[in-house]
């Protein structure tokens, strides 16, 4: 594999730590702000948000900017929003730093996947995309229950001044190993070409797919921290291991979700991750007050999203490539704003599920919106003869 391709790894690894480490400090920054935890999860609402619109749009702007230009700027964001969220002491200032970051991180993963996938010939072009998703998933691995412990015994603040210090090693790393590129052929139409030719049905309800995906997992995810202090009767250390098992299963899920993208057709080994998601997310409602379930099940949870996000986003960039070939970028973008809208939205459809029925109920929101995302998959199979981005393998 070219070498970038290692170094938008350790970049990934950064923005996953800066957006995954506040569901594990989500009790911990309730405190300290003096608010309710439901109002805390609006941060991470906040930086989805900023993903989901930075990905597609900020990516179409900047289509004409040399990569390694639009990547460095994304991570000088980074490491300057982390230093600011680390001071801020009203929740309406920390959600903007929050947004703002999120726009940066919409960009990054947007462009980084498109050049990874670009560099290497169809039939490693899964376990390339996995390779940039490694980062996020050793974030999760490593840094988020790191984080959690750090954070929930020490200070959350503290966290945040060693992202930024992160986020600027990061930052040098690329600009000391990415090579220069000649500036880019302007695209036929302006900057805002890409998307009018992504408003295509296919890509539409392959992106919705992906952002129910986010809804399933982190409508639960985003208040995994109270749930398993106040349902399961967990302490700090219950929840560090929780938040540890999430994220080392996301490596394997990652890795393995690669290796199925490369290997068979998209749309079933979609299907059933599917199914596997809405069957997980309504085992940890029914073994909610059992605390070595819930680790287990959240582990398994973190193994089938991140399956779910390699698929998906090899699926819809393949067939971006047949039906908007000249905005593989902005169609990367998609996804990440799929996903990061998700990510918003199920953190509202949680806060929304706690208020109204319980925070123990928490589970069954994610299985429902797991089962609308497989549904729609089957309808969009069903309704036309789509086209595929990985062809059969032969017999």
């Amino acid at each position: 594999m070219p070498i970038v391709i290692y170094v938008f790894s350790l970049c990934t690894f950064t923005f996953g730590l800066s957006e995954f480490v506040v569901a594990g400090l989500v009790s911990a920054m309730a405190e300290d702000l003096g608010t309710s935890t439901t109002a805390v999860g609006s941060a991470i609402a906040a930086y989805a948000l900023g993903a989901a619109i930075g990905a597609p749009l900020l990516t179409a702007v900047l289509l004409n900017w040399r990569d390694r230009t639009s990547l460095s700027l994304t991570l000088a964001v980074l490491a300057v929003g982390s230093l600011a969220f680390a001071w801020v002491e009203q929740l309406s200032a920390a959600n903007l730093v929050r947004f703002v970051i999120g726009l940066a991180h919409g960009v990054f993963m947007a462009v980084a996947a498109d050049v990874a996938v670009k560099l290497v010939d169809a039939p490693r072009a899964g376990r390339a995309l996995s390779l940039v998703w490694l980062g996020l998933t050793l974030a999760l691995a490593l840094g988020v229950p790191l984080g959690t412990l750090l954070g929930s015994l020490w200070s959350w603040r503290a966290i945040f001044v060693a992202l930024g210090v992160l986020g600027l090693v990061s930052l040098l790393g690329l600009l000391r190993l990415m090579p220069r590129q000649a500036a880019p052929a302007l695209m036929p139409g302006g900057r805002l070409a890409g998307l009018s030719a992504l408003m295509q049905r296919p890509l539409l309800a392959a992106a919705s797919i992906a952002m129910l995906v986010s809804v399933a997992t982190f409508s639960f995810l985003t208040y995994v921290s109270p749930f398993l202090l106040q349902v399961t009767h967990g302490g700090i250390q219950l929840l560090s291991l929780a938040m540890l098992m999430f994220g080392a299963a996301t490596i394997l899920g990652n890795l393995l979700g690669g290796v199925l993208a490369d290997r068979f057709e998209a749309g079933r080994c979609l299907k059933v991750a599917l199914g596997v998601l809405a069957g997980n997310l309504a085992l940890l409602y029914l073994g909610r007050e059992q605390p070595w379930a819930v680790v287990l099940l959240v582990g398994v949870l973190g193994a089938v999203f991140f399956a779910i996000v390699t698929l998906s986003t090899l699926r819809l960039l393949g067939l971006a490539k047949q039906l908007a070939p000249q905005a593989t970028g902005v169609a990367s973008g998609l996804s990440i704003a799929a996903f990061n809208l998700g990510t918003a939205l199920g953190g509202g459809l949680g806060g929304w599920m706690i208020e109204r029925v319980g925070l123990a109920y928490l589970p069954l929101a994610g299985a429902v919106a797991a089962l609308l995302a497989l549904g729609v998959l089957v309808v969009r199979s069903g309704a036309m003869n789509e086209l595929q981005p990985h062809a059969e393998p032969e017999a």
